[in-house]
């Protein structure tokens, strides 16, 4: 067989004779050859509005966690190879290891139980069941106040599958909330003028959702008599969720008549098309840049971004990052995961620093802004993708009383639930809540009293 070694080789390449084919290893030829160029984009002076944020920033498949974990625990700890990248924002974030969701089953489904931390196989004679996402909380705080009470980003829009989902937002009945992948339709969404037509179109809309959503509430109050009261509950959670809808539709009414920000789309590649591989590194700046353009207009406060669903997604390079997440100890594929790891990360720092060199009375807009990053999965020393001693990273949120430049370790054996953290996240933003989930207290280290 003749291989011309013009481009990266497949990680599926054989070698064929006789009759037999034999898989090869890694090879530094199957590296991808060039990085595409980043953004352009520029931050705004200052944001129009003193807010508290919330931001959470999910990636699948885990980390090479080796390579991800701090040697040293505590203040002066010395940056892993994997988060070297941020320590010019050393200040600004602290660094978590050995937390996990308690009931959660590993695997693929990280991405469903990363904001909620759900057992969802707990709810008898249901497949899944998922329960509400901590930022739904805070959205429910903050909402009132924004165009959008939330916004859902992923590279795939809707909302994906069971246990596969392509959102980490779900509603208070464990409703998943549709993602956005289009960073064209997202940028027309928040900030493109409605015309008169658009207008009257959207009106005609709401009230032809509001006419479907009084006869479902009429005809099922009428069927909710019929019931047993199993099946009663399970209308009750579908009624909940219905009337979610009708105040959502309200509020969105309400905004019809306001006019969007004025903001040029100058600098963002909104043409970078999520699902192609040499499009990633501009794909993921510019929605971080539009969730950037979210916070600093007030337009919304609450943003999840999945930068991938789980088992799929590229590197900078475009390396097939699931297929190096499966590594099995090989030494070769953990080098290339850390670089897969070492560029989300390079994303990350772009964000923060367009969050710190904005300005906002006293500080910087992240000073009020708290970013969650990290996986509901951790692809381990052997590729196992474990629930366990997730990958995790709050920046941000020092005017909300949030304390960083530390490494905080548990024990991945026995450590307080990832909820704790969640609970703590949350009270930072505002949200009145003395418990989240399985949650045991708060963590006192991060935000001490």
């Amino acid at each position: 067989m003749h291989v011309r070694i013009g481009k990266p080789l497949s990680r599926r390449l054989v070698l064929r004779g006789l009759g037999a084919a034999i898989s090869l290893p890694w090879l530094e030829a199957m590296a991808p050859r060039a990085l595409a160029k980043g953004s352009n984009f520029r931050p705004w002076g200052q944001s129009t509005k003193v807010s508290p944020r919330l931001v959470c920033c999910y990636v699948p498949n885990g980390v090479s966690i080796g390579d991800w974990v701090p040697a040293q625990v505590g203040r002066g700890y010395g940056l892993s190879p994997t988060l070297g990248g941020l320590a010019p924002l050393r200040s600004d974030f602290t660094v978590l290891s050995g937390l996990g969701h308690l009931a959660a089953k590993g695997g693929h489904s990280g991405a469903d139980t990363w904001l909620t931390g759900a057992d969802l196989t707990a709810q008898p004679g249901s497949d899944y069941s998922n329960t509400v996402s901590m930022d739904q909380l805070v959205a429910a705080v903050h909402g009132v106040h924004t165009r959008f009470p939330s916004l859902q980003l992923s590279d795939r829009s809707g909302t994906g599958s069971a246990l596969h989902s392509h959102t980490l937002s779900f509603s208070e009945t464990g409703t998943p909330l549709p993602a956005e992948s289009s960073a064209k339709r997202v940028f027309d969404r928040l900030f493109v003028p409605d015309t008169a037509g658009d207008r009257r179109a959207t009106l005609a809309r709401f009230d032809q959702q509001r006419s479907i959503l009084d006869s479902v509430m009429s005809d099922a109050k009428a069927l909710h008599q019929e019931l047993g009261q199993a099946d009663r509950q399970k209308l009750d959670e579908y009624l909940t969720s219905v009337r979610q809808t009708e105040e959502r539709v309200g509020r969105l009414q309400d905004w019809v008549d306001v006019p969007k920000p004025d903001v040029s789309d100058t600098g963002l590649a909104l043409t970078s098309r999520e699902g192609n591989a040499h499009d990633r590194p501009m794909w993921l700046d510019v929605m971080l840049e539009l969730t950037y353009l979210a916070l600093v207009t007030d337009t919304t406060r609450v943003v999840t971004f999945e930068w991938s669903r789980e088992a799929s997604g590229y590197g900078g390079g475009g390396e097939n990052h699931h297929e190096l997440s499966h590594h099995g100890g090989d030494a070769g594929m953990l080098r290339q995961l850390a670089q897969v790891d070492r560029f989300h990360v390079e994303r990350l720092k772009h964000f923060l620093t367009l969050l710190k060199s904005t300005q906002e009375q006293d500080g910087a807009m992240l000073d009020r802004t708290v970013v969650l990053y990290g996986s509901g999965m951790n692809s381990g020393k052997g590729g196992e993708h474990s629930p366990d001693n997730l990958p995790t990273l709050v920046a941000g949120g020092q005017g909300l009383g949030l304390r960083h430049d530390q490494h905080l370790a548990f024990d991945p054996e026995d450590h307080p639930p990832l909820s704790n953290l969640l609970l703590t996240l949350m009270q930072s933003v505002g949200v009145e809540a003395e418990s989240f989930q399985d949650s045991t207290g708060t963590l006192d280290d991060l935000r001490p009293a």
